[in-house]
């Protein structure tokens, strides 16, 4: 019986080849082996991202704010718009990718890249580490700079290849937001999760100073 990643419900949008052969190797030899690959990889991604930290420059384009409650890393994260290949918009946070929707539209589909690791001492930092986590009805929300809040559902999670753009067009009718971060332990696929637009709350209104101030 064939196992899913990251849990029963997540759909895979590859197909995966399976070749036979009669060599059987050494369970043990290749797991001892598995985790020697996955320790050299994350140490050179470490070595990379402090790196890529210390030359980055910050972004200014801040349109919004994201928390995922269910994930303590993510509250109240910038996200900021840029092409797809604009490694600064994710230095400091996460990237709301140039071209695709926004919350306050009526269909859009508000398209968030985030880094599985991110860079130390920044709001990216393991920003989307546990995205894997989220399950159907969990909860994400959106703040516009004028503090409207849009709160989402999760209803889809998907596995797709590093090329397919089709995850960012809008689906008729709806809006959503999608989350897209590497998948693990290669960064070779793209873990995608998507979340409908279920309730709007408007902004508090400022009170205003009184006469005697």
């Amino acid at each position: 019986m064939r196992t899913r990643p990251y849990g029963s419900w997540t759909r895979q949008n590859k197909r995966t080849r399976y070749y036979g052969s009669k060599w059987r190797p050494n369970r043990g030899l290749l797991v001892l082996l598995g985790l020697a690959l996955v320790l050299i990889s994350v140490g050179i991604v470490f070595a990379d991202v402090r790196e890529a930290g210390e030359s980055a420059q910050t972004p200014k384009s801040e349109t919004m704010k994201l928390t995922i409650p269910t994930l303590k890393r993510v509250k109240g994260v910038p996200v900021y718009n840029g092409p797809a290949t604009d490694e600064s918009a994710l230095h400091d946070g996460a990237l709301h990718v140039e071209g695709t929707g926004f919350p306050w539209q009526a269909q859009a589909n508000v398209y968030i890249a985030g880094h599985r690791l991110g860079y130390p001492r920044t709001r990216s930092f393991l920003v989307f580490w546990d995205l894997n986590e989220l399950r159907r009805g969990h909860k994400v929300r959106l703040t516009d700079s004028e503090g409207q809040r849009y709160i989402y559902r999760v209803f889809d999670r998907e596995i797709v290849g590093p090329n397919d753009g089709s995850v960012k067009d809008p689906l008729p009718g709806k809006n959503i937001v999608t989350l897209q971060t590497c998948t693990l332990p290669d960064y070779a696929d793209r873990l995608v999760v998507r979340a409908e637009l279920v309730r709007t709350v408007q902004a508090p209104v400022p009170q205003q100073a009184s006469a005697a101030e």
